[in-house]
């Protein structure tokens, strides 16, 4: 259901409220969880909705951070509806950015990227070479089209009086942690921090090449600007906090897999930073980038397989408002 000032739609998580702001919008703070569903706007750059969940108690008329998690529906589907239940939940229930949006009283945005079972191998919530490097117009660079999305928004926020910062944060687990730390190689210049967990044991380096091998995207930076056509700012890059954690016991393992990388990535993988996940490969990732001096934090949790806890939740949140102006959590 369309609010015909403001376009979108908006719904209490289980309630659509009518088509004119209510009462619950002209006070200094949401009573309520929100969510608000943005229609795809292809003449503005995004080709999907995306949500905006806006938790209970968020201040109106003072400047957030936006928050945004990239969706990760875990399957491939040829239906969007699919996809968009399961952004949903990302959106409203157990994701890194709902805790963080529920507990710090900012902004989630969740994009509505389809999976395409179609085309299995394009693995756009990961942010994958084969998303970047394909020419379907509708998927076709997510991450232009999240930032689109962002650019979006922020007007749409201002409108129901939550100016957002200009920066963003970024949270993502498993296939949506690869995308931010992906992300993060591509934009670095409009993200403050991120968390990243359940990675698989494997992070895009910062490097061109290893033990004489090139690294191609999403590998490494070798071939970043012809991908892109944007040059890779190193220093920018390396500047950003980043929180990025594996539990000791994870075995989800993407690399063997055809959808996540090609027979050629594998063999690079291999032969750079090894075969095995754990400890082997997720600890040479570590190393480089303490080499390269990238602004990371690591955090390995005994105990845990391939999912986040709450003393993992609480560090995050420790970690993020380390990393933000000290007025955005008041």
């Amino acid at each position: 259901m369309k609010i015909s000032l403001l376009f979108f739609a908006v719904f209490s998580v289980g309630t659509i409220f009518s088509q004119t702001l209510t009462p619950e919008y002209e006070t200094e703070i949401f009573t309520r969880d929100t969510l608000i569903t943005v229609k795809a706007k292809p003449d503005s750059g995004f080709n999907y909705e995306y949500l905006v969940f806006i938790p209970k108690a968020t201040k109106k008329g003072k400047e957030q951070w936006l928050i945004v998690e990239p969706n990760n529906s875990g399957f491939t589907s040829d239906s969007i509806e699919k996809h968009h239940d399961s952004a949903i939940f990302v959106a409203t229930k157990r994701s890194l950015g709902n805790y963080i949006s529920r507990e710090l009283k900012m902004p989630l945005l969740v994009p509505v990227f389809p999976r395409p079972k179609l085309h299995h191998k394009i693995y756009t919530h990961a942010l994958d070479r084969d998303v970047m490097l394909g020419r379907n117009e509708d998927f076709f660079r997510p991450d232009l089209q999240l930032i689109s999305m962002v650019e979006d928004v922020r007007t749409r926020l201002e409108e129901l009086g939550i100016p957002v910062k200009k920066k963003l944060l970024m949270s993502g687990f498993s296939a949506s942690g690869s995308f931010v730390n992906r992300f993060l190689f591509l934009h670095p210049e409009i993200v403050q921090a991120t968390v990243a967990g359940g990675v698989n044991g494997i992070l895009m380096l910062p490097r061109k090449e290893m033990n004489g091998i090139e690294l191609n995207y999403p590998l490494g930076i070798n071939d970043l600007e012809e991908i892109t056509g944007k040059k890779f700012n190193s220093k920018l890059y390396s500047a950003v906090p980043q929180f990025i954690f594996m539990g000791a016991l994870d075995g989800n393992d993407a690399v063997p897999y055809d959808d996540a990388y090609g027979d050629e990535e594998r063999k690079v993988i291999y032969a750079t930073v090894g075969k095995q996940m754990q400890p082997n490969r997720w600890e040479k990732c570590q190393q480089i980038y303490r080499e390269e001096k990238i602004n990371s934090h690591f955090r390995i949790y005994l105990g845990v397989g391939h999912r986040s806890d709450e003393k993992i939740n609480l560090e995050l949140i420790a970690f993020i408002k380390e990393h933000i102006y000290e007025d955005a959590t008041k």
